[in-house]
């Protein structure tokens, strides 16, 4: 297969995660055929991809074997997971599968979807966490509380201002010190190739539902976030791009709470301040291209809403008369 006829499965394509990579690849890489997937049916990102697939939750049992047949059916080279779950089965299964997967080592992919986990592996290696027990070991013990899944949803299931843990099971919640301060995002890119941190960048942002509304490149707590990154990738098989959240405290102190192993949901608007991870992936993955060192610009980004209208039952595919933007 020549470079001119490659294919990218993107998943998750009804969220903004799975959105803004699609994106990048059409503008960077126009000739890459896109195939998409969601769970369900229809959603805002149908139009942007040359095939769409639904397909089961990505810890459903017949997940991989519906992944598999995508694969074979399209000839697909590289699989960019978008969701948490998605990259931890598909990076479970990939000697099982057909083509590349953009991830991390299976190790640091566990230890990351279970922010308990997640707490324990920074405690054993002395990086920065914010302090988290389990329910049933939660006495009141911090300030401020707040319980959390122990496995992805993002900001979904989140309960502020704890006193006791009834009702959380230790299987299912952590509770975690909550902190006073400015929240920040810091994405990293570690090559697939050598192994070196090819730059970060860092994000104070607004959300709202969980997905960043606004937000601002700032640089002046890069120099610690590079060290805590670095611990990181000294002990854990971490590649591509991964996200680290923190709360920057009033006396400076910079605690990061919960670490994604994958594409994050600002890769869009990060791509334009020059930090490329989504076109990295696909440099090094499917062109061998290696990364080189990284240098991000100042700004900020606002989003907005965009209406998509589909003209008929049918949203599978890029089809121009299937679809209206505005």
């Amino acid at each position: 297969m020549n470079d001119k006829h490659k294919c990218i499965l993107v998943t998750g394509i009804g969220g903004n995660v799975g959105q803004g990579i699609i994106r990048i690849i059409r503008n960077e890489f126009p000739e890459i055929k896109i195939v998409g997937t969601n769970v369900t049916e229809f959603s805002a990102g149908n139009h942007l991809v040359d095939k769409f697939y639904k397909v089961p939750f990505g810890y459903e049992i017949n997940y991989i074997h519906v992944v598999k047949n995508i694969v074979l059916e399209e000839c697909v080279n590289l699989i960019i997971p978008s969701t948490d779950y998605e990259s931890y089965f598909l990076t479970k299964a990939k000697d099982t599968m057909n083509c590349l997967i953009a991830s991390s080592g299976i190790e640091a992919l566990k230890i990351y979807l279970d922010k308990y986990l997640s707490y324990t592996y920074h405690s054993t290696y002395k990086i920065p966490f914010a302090e988290t027990v389990l329910p049933s070991k939660f006495k009141n013990q911090f300030d401020k509380s707040i319980a959390k899944p122990r496995e992805g949803r993002g900001s979904k299931g989140v309960f502020s201002n704890i006193v006791n843990a009834e009702g959380f099971k230790d299987e299912d919640y952590i509770i975690q010190k909550e902190y006073d301060g400015i929240e920040i995002t810091t994405a990293a890119y570690i090559s697939y190739i050598t192994g070196e941190l090819c730059g970060i960048i860092t994000f104070i942002r607004t959300l709202e539902n969980g997905a960043t509304t606004y937000c601002k490149v700032v640089s002046d707590y890069n120099g610690t976030l590079e060290n805590i990154i670095k611990k990181i990738m000294t002990t854990l098989p971490i590649r591509g791009s991964f996200n680290i959240q923190s709360i920057v405290t009033d006396s400076g102190k910079i605690v990061p709470f919960e670490v994604n192993c994958r594409i994050s949901g600002t890769n869009s608007i990060r791509h334009h301040f020059g930090f490329c991870d989504v076109k990295n992936t696909v440099n090094e993955l499917i062109y061998k291209v290696c990364t080189q060192e990284m240098n991000t610009t100042n700004g900020f980004a606002y989003r907005m809403l965009t209406d998509i209208i589909y003209n008929s039952d049918n949203a599978n595919g890029n089809k121009e008369d299937n679809f209206i933007k505005f």
